[in-house]
């Protein structure tokens, strides 16, 4: 009887460690593996990939472009917002010429997905995204991505002449 016992007792001990496993294993943590450097790079080998398929020539990065991408993607990843309407109101032609660059051409943003193959597909399938991707005239490009607190990565991909 003292047996049965001490294996529920046990039982009963590994329920709490048991629950604590799961809740670490769907940590928001774990949704953040992938690195923000890694996916925005992702993105603009994808970006130029789809672009080359179109008879576009390839972007080159641009720091001050990546510079007004990465400012966008933490305000909204900070504020769970998902605009082009940024911090003061900004536009994103008012957020990439005071990071120094001259001539903005576009932008795009995304939130939620968990690769850059998922993002560039989901821009694809938008006729506006898709047309700032294949627009031949743009030449530079920044991209740049911020995880909020619970998780959700937020994109932002700034295209300059």
């Amino acid at each position: 009887m003292r047996s049965s016992i001490t294996k529920r007792l046990a039982l009963i001990a590994m329920i709490p460690a048991t629950l604590f496993a799961i809740v670490l294993l769907a940590s928001p943590a774990n949704a953040a593996a992938v690195s923000t450097t890694q996916l925005s790079a992702d993105i603009v080998t994808l970006t130029n990939q789809q672009r080359a398929a179109h008879g576009c020539k390839a972007l080159k990065v641009d720091a001050r472009l990546t510079k007004a991408a990465a400012g966008h993607s933490a305000y909204m990843a900070r504020g769970g917002a998902f605009s082009h309407t940024g911090a003061g109101r900004s536009s994103f032609v008012t957020r990439v010429k005071a990071a120094a660059y001259p001539r903005p051409l576009s932008e795009n943003i995304a939130y939620g997905y968990r690769t850059g193959a998922d993002v560039v597909k989901g821009w694809m399938a938008s006729p506006g995204h898709r047309a700032n991707i294949l627009n031949c005239k743009a030449s530079t490009v920044g991209v740049a991505t911020a995880y909020a607190a619970n998780g959700n990565p937020y994109y932002t991909q700034d295209f300059g002449y």
